[in-house]
């Protein structure tokens, strides 16, 4: 049967997203800064903050959620006061790099995103930053389909990939954040689909957790070498890259890597 549905998460998935640097830089600047007096009383340190760090203590999940987790990781002290003020901090980071323009989609997101369009499956965007959508209303389509020379499928000038998706509910507040899978059964909902015949894309052990919590299929894109973290939330699928996906059995509705 058919997919009546594709989710697609944002940062680590349609966008190489500067949310990584930046809660890596409001930590390190607190701790050398005005939290420098407990900095000592913690497992911090630059190098302690890894990519595996962030990717799972901190990708995919709300704000807060995610503060709270790094900083429980690394046992500071004080944490419901420190987590807010780290968050704060971190959102000061991002949104100066996003206007900045310190961020660019991943090519073979876009190739996928276009292919599922052109295959008539209903997109939605379903990320917990509130920082999304600033960054999918500054990706042109139009320019990446002429530049590449791919087939227009109804791309017209101006069109960003905001504008190109069914539905986005990136941002939204939710009773309960991912691992829990609220806001991609919101997102099913919107797309007047049933969840069961929706597919998740994340990068994010969270979110695969999420999307399968919710009774989807779960596609992994491992983009930090985290792709047994993936596979240990069941994702159906793990890929390095969207370009592995098979398209023939995608419009089947299954998951499935290239020659696999």
């Amino acid at each position: 049967m058919a997919f009546l549905g594709a989710i697609f998460d944002v940062d680590g998935v349609l966008v190489d997203s500067p949310h990584e640097p930046a809660w890596r830089d409001a930590l390190r600047e607190l701790m050398e800064g005005d939290w420098a007096d407990i900095a000592g009383r913690t497992s911090w340190t630059p190098e302690a903050f890894t990519s595996e760090v962030y990717q799972r203590e901190l990708s995919g999940k709300p704000r807060m959620s995610g503060a709270r987790s790094a900083l429980a990781y690394f046992g500071v002290p004080d944490l419901e006061r420190r987590s807010q003020e780290y968050a704060d901090r971190k959102q000061r980071k991002i949104v100066a790099l996003i206007e900045a323009g310190a961020f660019e989609a991943f090519p073979d997101a876009l190739r996928f995103f276009l292919a599922v369009r052109a295959a008539g499956v209903p997109t939605a965007a379903a990320s917990s930053s509130k920082n999304a959508g600033l960054m999918l209303r500054r990706i042109r389509l139009d320019t990446f389909v002429r530049e590449h020379e791919l087939a227009t499928d109804g791309i017209t000038t101006g069109l960003t990939l905001a504008d190109a998706l069914d539905v986005d509910i990136s941002g939204r507040d939710f009773e309960h954040g991912k691992p829990a899978p609220d806001i991609f059964l919101a997102a099913a909902e919107e797309l007047r689909a049933p969840a069961a015949r929706c597919f998740v894309v994340e990068d994010a052990p969270s979110g695969v957790a999420a999307a399968k919590a919710g009774g989807m299929a779960a596609l992994g894109v491992a983009r930090a070498d985290d792709a047994e973290l993936l596979a240990g939330e069941r994702a159906d699928v793990v890929v390095g890259s969207l370009d592995e996906v098979d398209l023939t059995e995608l419009a089947a509705g299954r998951l499935h890597r290239r020659g696999a």
